[in-house]
Formats: structure tokens, sequence, C-alpha cells
């Protein structure tokens, strides 16, 4: 199949993802069907793309008449109506994988044969949901990031019998759509973005977990000196706590001799202080609006270094180039997009020196590796102490 012989996209889930992902196909001339268990959802997904829309209209940034881009989305309840004669898929379901694989046993049985199947997950194995279809060859990631239709950034992801030519097909597709698409060659937990700017959240959150330092040390530090625009903890609480949680529990129970989820975390999560939604997490929000909060300032800032968080990324980073996970400038482009960095992990690898990496991350080590599992996250890769060595930079 080539990209001209996609016509129909069908969009599996009409929630904050799914009616973004429906959009943004539907606007780059696409008839899609979006498909979801009750009609009301369905309603408020074509509201809210309707709102939307207009909003773009405003802005002289939609090209053609609202009403043009509505007429070629569909809604359905039953998934074998949305399925049945699509050129490519996109599942937006909530993160349960035993969810997943039964929307994509349902949709391998029920359409077409040359039907591409794509996840939109952050973090759950996309070979385990290729199993359950008899398509492996077929299916593949494709992680959007919050929200579709502003965010630039789409990972590619193969699972282990992915073929290239369907993770090919997936980056031109992405194009199409007005996104900037990456490649992740392995099925790694969180890909690429998350991958790499997870790991530095167990760290923080086990430093406040441990009396180490307070959020807003953090935050004030990583807004005023880092260039972060919601800090650390400010962005668990923007994105939701518990969704943050979900994605860390992936981390923990994939790879456990490395990683675990912080008590601060975990407890917030008991308590139902989830962020922005709820009012309140690490910060307090009386009108559910994320703000900068009143306790950040510039006089914290040095309390600490923003940097640290750099390391522990660069560490995880030059893992992912030494596996041959992604490549230097997609795992640059992945961090800049996803997170709104203003710098590649790599890229500040090379502005810094890699030997000086190395030397941070082994004084962090003797400093906080005695924590639990900190020691084998801050431990430096082996692939920078042979950069060291051959007095290597990440770009040419």
């Amino acid at each position: 199949m080539k990209i001209e012989d996609i016509k129909k996209i069908s969009v599996i889930g009409a929630g904050a993802m799914g009616h973004g992902i429906a959009q943004l196909c539907a606007m780059a001339g696409y008839n899609v069907y979006v498909m979801d268990v009750k009609d009301e959802f369905l309603r408020s997904a074509f509201e809210k793309i309707k709102w939307s829309l207009g909003k773009l209209a405003e802005k002289k940034i939609l090209k053609e008449n609202i009403e043009d881009v509505l007429n070629r989305i569909k809604t359905t309840i039953n998934l074998t109506e949305a399925i049945r004669d699509a050129d490519f898929m996109i599942e937006a379901v909530p993160e349960i994988l035993e969810l997943k694989k039964k929307i994509f046993r349902e949709a391998d049985l029920n359409s077409p044969k040359h039907t591409i199947l794509a996840t939109n997950t952050s973090s759950l194995p996309i070979t385990e949901i290729a199993k359950a279809t008899s398509r492996p060859e077929k299916v593949v990631g494709m992680h959007f990031f919050n929200p579709p239709q502003l965010m630039r950034l789409v990972e590619v992801i193969h699972g282990d019998k992915t073929s290239n030519e369907t993770v090919n097909l997936t980056v031109e597709l992405a194009r199409r759509l007005g996104k900037e698409p990456v490649i992740c060659r392995k099925d790694v937990i969180g890909f690429i973005a998350n991958r790499i700017m997870i790991p530095p959240t167990f760290v923080t959150g086990w430093l406040v977990s441990e009396g180490v330092f307070k959020p807003e040390e953090i935050d004030s530090a990583a807004y005023y000196r880092g260039g972060q625009r919601m800090g650390v903890f400010g962005l668990m609480d923007f994105v939701g706590i518990d969704v943050h949680y979900n994605v860390s529990k992936f981390f923990e129970e994939r790879e456990s001799e490395r990683f675990k989820v912080p008590p601060i975390i975990e407890d917030k999560v008991k308590r139902g202080e989830l962020g922005v939604k709820t009012g309140k997490g690490f910060y307090e929000y009386p009108d559910k609006t994320w703000r900068i909060p009143s306790s950040w300032s510039e006089s914290l800032a040095d309390k600490f270094n923003p940097l640290i968080n750099v390391f522990i990324s660069i560490n995880i980073a030059a893992e992912l180039v030494d596996q041959e996970i992604a490549s230097i400038e997609d795992i640059d482009k992945a961090v800049k997009l996803g997170y709104n960095l203003p710098f590649g992990v790599l890229e500040m690898a090379d502005k810094v020196g890699v030997k000086e990496v190395v030397k941070q991350l082994e004084e962090l080590a003797s400093r906080y590796g005695h924590i639990d599992k900190l020691g084998k996250i801050l431990t430096p890769h082996p692939l920078l102490k042979r950069m060291i060595e051959t007095g290597e930079k990440f770009y040419k």
C-alpha cells in the first residue's frame, strides 16, 4: 500500500486524544470514522471538534469551510462499522493493555487485509498489542502528544514484527497530518521522549520524598535557571499526577531493577490530589487553571542545579543511541517537540562536554546512589565513558 491509497481512517476512542486526532485527519482531507462506546461521548467529541475548527477559522489557519471538514467525519458506536473499509486505524482508548488487545483483535477480524492498525499509546508494548492480531507486521505505534491539534511531535514505534513498509507509511501519514515524526526502532518502555524525560522525575521524586529538596526549590531552579516553563512538579500537576503515576508504574513493572515509583507520587494519587484537575497537587489551583505557583521564586532557584535532570536524560539518551533504538537527531527532536525544551539533550551533552556529564553523574551517584534504585539511574552509561576515551561528540 502507498500513502496515496489511504482514503479512510478510523479513529477508535473519541476522548481527549481521539477527537483531536480525528480532527487532524479530517483537516488533512481524509474521510474519518470515529468510534466510541456511547453516543453522548461522540456528540461531545463532535462539538469539541467544531469549537476547535471555529478557533482555527478565526485565526485564519483553517484553509476551508468548517462544514466541509465536519462533513468528512462520521461517528458510530459499532467497531465493525468503523473499521470494515478502513485503510488505516488509529486506536486512542485508555491505557489498559487488555482493552487495547480486545480492540485490535476485533479490528483484525473485521477490517480489510491491507489495513494498518496503529495504537496511540504512550508506554504500552506494541509487540504485546500486535499479538492479538494475525497481522503483527501491520501493527505500529503512533504516539501523538496532547493536545494533538497543537503538539507537533508524533513517535512512530516498531513492534518486534512491524514491517519497515508499515513504519514508513505511518511516518508519511504523520507528515501529511502536519506533524514531525520520529522513529523508535525498538519496542522499549517510554519509547523516546518519555523514556528520556521520565527517569529524572524518579530522581527528583525520591529527593523530595527523602526530604533532600522541596518541590518549589526544584521547580524554581527549573523555571528560572533551566528554561522549563512548568518546572518538574508543575508539569506533573498540569498533565495529572495520576497520568504520570501510571506511566511511572509501567517503568517500574517492566524494569524493576532500575525504577521504583517515589512515595511522594504514590501518596498524592492515594489522596486524590492529582493536580490542576482536582484543584490541588504539589501546588494549589483554586480555579483549576494552571499558573506559575506563588511559592516559586528566584531566591529558591539556587537551591537545586537544574542540569541534574539534563545529565540524567543524557545518560538515558546515550543508552538509546548505543542500542540503536533511535537516531541522535530523532532523540533531540523528540525531547524538544514533546516536552517544549529549548535544547536537545545530546546537543547539551556536546555543549557541556561528555567528560563533565560523566563527572556530574558520578558525583550524584556517590551522593544519592544509596536511595532506592537511584544508583542504577545515576551510573554513567558505558557509551559516555567510551566517548571520553575517543574524544567523540554526538554531533560530528
